[in-house]
């Protein structure tokens, strides 16, 4: 097993990648009381259309990642979270647009609830009878999200961001989708994608990485993989313009939101995505963060509220920032950051506040390093994107203010724009 010290930081890991292609990563917290494990695939829901080495091409339908996820949680006697309960821990799962991970944490019982979630995973009890039966409950799933307001304009931003790239659809795919799903394909996906060549065991918390290692691997040798194959995944050529500048939605609400997102065109051709969401980061924080001259002026005007966020996303193919706020002048909203925006862009980022916000960016990093879910659930993520989680502080202390500037000006352009706003409908406003 290697090893390896980050003497900056002061974490030393340990990787190993087992004969069944599985890469498992370890990271001791001696001084720590609890465990946490997560197991991730390299699979999420943008992964629809796809080859594996020596079989035909399959192009699947939108929501199956989501939907596997559900199904992997239920064993032929019931419902495996009860088994996580019975051992004293707390366990999960959620699908992105990337991957697809399965966790627990406990503060006991750790090695049996590591057995219990490496099995679970690698075992689908996947029925014709209880494929059906979940279609009913994804649906209930999807409707209560199209009833949350920042999540319809946020998923409203998406599809008018883009063209041709899956990350438009919804993770959980459609309600339309969802009812095509059968068995055969789910465990198509599966097999390509639950393969231990294309996952990832990460665990974090007071244990010998040894004695741990020690016993994946066993848990791993009494199992049967197919050899390990090349996966293809085909996505369509994305044009650098928005499909449309603007949508608008009336639901039951209170006051409007407004989305704004920047389509990020070069996004595909950047190389590194990490240092591609590091540098974004910082340009985010200086221009929208709450220590801002912008953030300040659109608080006090009462134009925004403690609703405001921000962020960036990049993967496969695709790249786009957002802002979003509850606010009863979108208009002025639209007005004012534009506005800011196309003085960054002439001006650039100012020094004093690019190295303030660089200094931040690393000391919410390594507070984050205080958190074994953290630690484990960035780590997977960034290991995905071929990057080092824990080589972060050394990314982010070689940005410089000339490249953020370029990719200020290289992000924040007219034709990149598209906004999503949502907007009380009669009754709502009545009612309020």
């Amino acid at each position: 097993m290697r090893s390896t010290t980050y003497e900056t930081i002061q974490e030393k890991v340990y990787n190993q990648t087992l004969p069944n292609g599985l890469q498992v990563v370890l990271v001791p917290k001696p001084d720590y009381a609890k465990t946490y494990a997560v197991f991730t695939t390299r699979y999420g829901s943008i992964d629809n259309h796809f080859q594996v080495e020596g079989e035909p091409e399959q192009h699947v339908t939108d929501g199956i990642a989501h939907f596997l996820e559900h199904k992997l949680f239920e064993e032929e006697w019931g419902d495996i979270f009860h088994t996580f309960a019975e051992q004293g821990a707390s366990a999960n799962a959620f699908t992105s647009h990337n991957r697809t991970a399965y966790l627990f944490s406990a503060t006991d019982r750790v090695v049996e609830n590591l057995e219990t979630l490496l099995d679970f995973v690698q075992r689908p009890h996947l029925t014709p009878e209880n494929v059906e039966k979940e279609k009913g409950i994804i649906e209930q799933e999807i409707r209560m999200y199209d009833d949350m307001p920042f999540w319809r304009g946020y998923r409203h931003l998406l599809e008018i961001l883009f063209h041709r790239c899956p990350v438009r659809i919804d993770i959980a795919g459609t309600v339309e989708s969802i009812y095509k799903i059968d068995r055969d394909a789910l465990m198509t996906c599966y097999s390509t994608f639950y393969h231990p060549s294309n996952m990832v065991l990460a665990v974090v918390g007071p244990f010998d990485p040894e004695v741990v290692l020690a016993q994946v691997t066993a848990n791993q040798a009494k199992k049967d993989f197919k050899p390990t194959r090349k996966i293809q995944r085909f996505f369509e050529v994305e044009p650098g313009t928005v499909r449309e500048p603007r949508h608008t939605v009336s639901l039951a609400v209170s006051r409007p939101l407004v989305l704004m997102g920047y389509k990020d065109a070069n996004a595909a051709q950047s190389g590194s995505q990490l240092r591609r969401e590091l540098v974004m980061g910082l340009i985010q924080d200086v221009v929208f963060g709450r220590s801002s001259t912008l953030f300040q002026k659109l608080l006090d005007s009462g134009l925004i509220d403690d609703s405001f966020s921000f962020d960036y996303e990049c993967g496969a193919g695709y790249g786009f920032s957002y802002l979003g706020t509850e606010t009863d002048d979108p208009a002025g909203v639209e007005a004012a950051v534009g506005e800011a925006l196309k003085r960054f862009v002439e001006t650039g980022l100012d020094t004093e506040e690019f190295e303030r916000s660089r200094r931040k960016q690393l000391g919410d990093y390594l507070h984050a390093l205080n958190s074994p879910e953290a630690i484990a659930n960035h780590l997977t993520d960034v290991l995905f994107k071929d990057a080092d989680y824990f080589g972060i502080p050394d990314v982010i202390a070689s940005i410089t203010l000339d490249e953020a500037n370029v990719l200020l000006r290289e992000h924040y352009k007219p034709h990149q724009l598209a906004v999503s706003v949502v907007m009380p409908n009669t009754e709502a406003a009545v009612a309020a």
